[in-house]
């Protein structure tokens, strides 16, 4: 796998602050479901499903945590399948994106 970046410093700061965006959100989203299952009115079925969407939302999370310190490790951008450099425009329209479109293409094929 290659080190490095092939993005411009400006394209990686409108990639990041997408990024921090979607970690803002996802963290106000986790407080909302903690607030909502540790609230006195929450029914034994709701609880479940709302401990199940805190999972989702850490995962979610957590996935958004990576992509920002692949930034900071300039490994961001890079396809996991091949190494090869994800382009621009996809990773701006997909911030989250981890495979080239070949890749993806491939995955999905399976």
């Amino acid at each position: 796998m290659t080190v490095g970046t092939h993005l411009s410093s400006v394209q990686l700061g409108t990639i990041r602050e997408e990024l921090e965006e979607q970690l803002f959100r996802w963290n106000k989203r986790l407080a909302e479901l903690e607030a909502a299952v540790n609230g006195d009115a929450v029914e034994v079925s709701e609880k479940a499903e709302l401990l199940a969407d805190i999972v989702s939302a850490e995962r979610n999370a957590a996935v958004v945590r990576d992509a920002l310190a692949g930034i900071t490790g300039l490994t961001y951008g890079r396809c996991d399948g091949c190494g090869s450099a994800i382009p621009y425009e996809r990773l701006k329209a997909r911030p989250l994106a981890r495979l080239c479109v070949q890749c993806q293409r491939s995955h999905e094929t399976r």
